[in-house]
């Protein structure tokens, strides 16, 4: 079972690496060709809306056919949205260039969440029921993976200099490729298949404190992506920092945000029952993550503020520790 949890393990690495990496190359290209920032974040929507359906839907298909074919089904769409978007035409009318960026990214959506809710359930299958094991193994994978993005952040940036916007997504592609065979070749086809045929009825709504939190995890994505996938690359860029800055800032915060996720089994230590100790640490971690941004807020409104982009940089490291820690325990 340990052999397989590293197997998917190494796998999601690779995935995350060229997913951060997409996210960056479509920003900086696209918002050096003249796009504002609305338009950029319109070009995300897609990709986030068909994440969700990709969320909903991916344990039970996972369940129904096994861990390894949901993975490479995630990895064959990966390599498809990755190609349609490197045979976008500098041609086209703006219309026609957003509509097809804006497929290509619900491609590659419901790629990355097919292939992250089959992996987290290839490492609750892999886990075994030792005290503790489930947990730790989480958020070391949650941890490792998003440490994983934010090198992807950094690896975007500079294949966009170095090789240009075409060429660096064939290149990923050509890695997704790779992880693709090695996953047919290395991972047990049954893993995590269902011995009995389930229906999507039967998954859901079974616990009403797992549906509260899935919810609150919604939420919560959502407060951090409102100023993370558009609004804080803009805005630094706008404060004149440089786009390899402005990477170097997404990377080494996904970095040091994942790094905490890791660690946090050391921060909430795991009770006899799983809640004694867990439901009050929730409590707690989530009321700090909602201090820090209405404090940066109050402090954005003051007149004269001296360097702002410092004050959100620093606000948003503090951000990261609650938003870390929060993250592991609902997964």
């Amino acid at each position: 079972m340990l052999r397989s949890y590293v197997i998917v393990t190494a796998s999601y690495w690779g995935f995350t690496l060229v997913d951060g990496a997409l996210r960056m190359l479509v920003l900086l290209h696209f918002f050096r060709l003249g796009y504002t920032p609305f338009t950029l974040a319109f070009l995300f929507l897609l990709y986030e809306i068909a994440g969700i359906a990709a969320n909903l839907g991916g344990g039970w298909l996972a369940l129904r056919f096994g861990i390894p074919r949901m993975l490479a089904a995630g990895q064959v769409l990966q390599i498809a949205g990755l190609v349609m978007l490197s045979l976008l035409d500098p041609g086209w009318t703006a219309a026609v260039s957003v509509l097809w960026v804006l497929i290509a990214q619900g491609i590659s959506g419901i790629a990355k969440d097919v292939t992250k809710t089959a992996s987290k359930s290839a490492i609750k299958a892999t886990s075994g029921d030792g005290s503790g094991q489930l947990f730790h193994w989480v958020a070391w994978f949650t941890g490792s993976k998003n440490a994983m993005k934010g090198a992807g952040f950094f690896l975007g940036g500079l294949l966009l200099d170095l090789v240009g916007f075409q060429h660096a997504l064939w290149l990923m592609a050509a890695l997704i490729g790779i992880i693709l065979v090695a996953g047919f070749v290395l991972l047990p086809s049954q893993l995590g298949k269902a011995k009995s045929s389930k229906t999507v009825r039967e998954l859901f709504g079974k616990s009403r404190g797992v549906n509260l939190l899935a919810a609150a995890r919604i939420f919560m994505f959502g407060a951090r992506d409102v100023w993370f996938v558009v609004g804080l690359p803009v805005f630094l860029y706008a404060n004149g920092w440089r786009f390899l800055e402005v990477g170097g800032f997404l990377a080494l915060w996904t970095i040091g945000y994942g790094g905490i996720q890791a660690l946090a089994p050391e921060l909430v230590r795991r009770s006899h029952d799983g809640l004694s100790r867990e439901v009050p640490a929730a409590r707690w971690w989530a009321g700090i993550l909602a201090v820090i941004p209405l404090v940066l807020a109050f402090l954005l409104q003051m007149p004269d503020l001296p360097h702002p982009d410092w004050i959100i940089v620093g606000g948003l490291a503090l951000f990261a520790l609650p938003f870390a820690v929060n993250s592991s325990l609902r997964s």
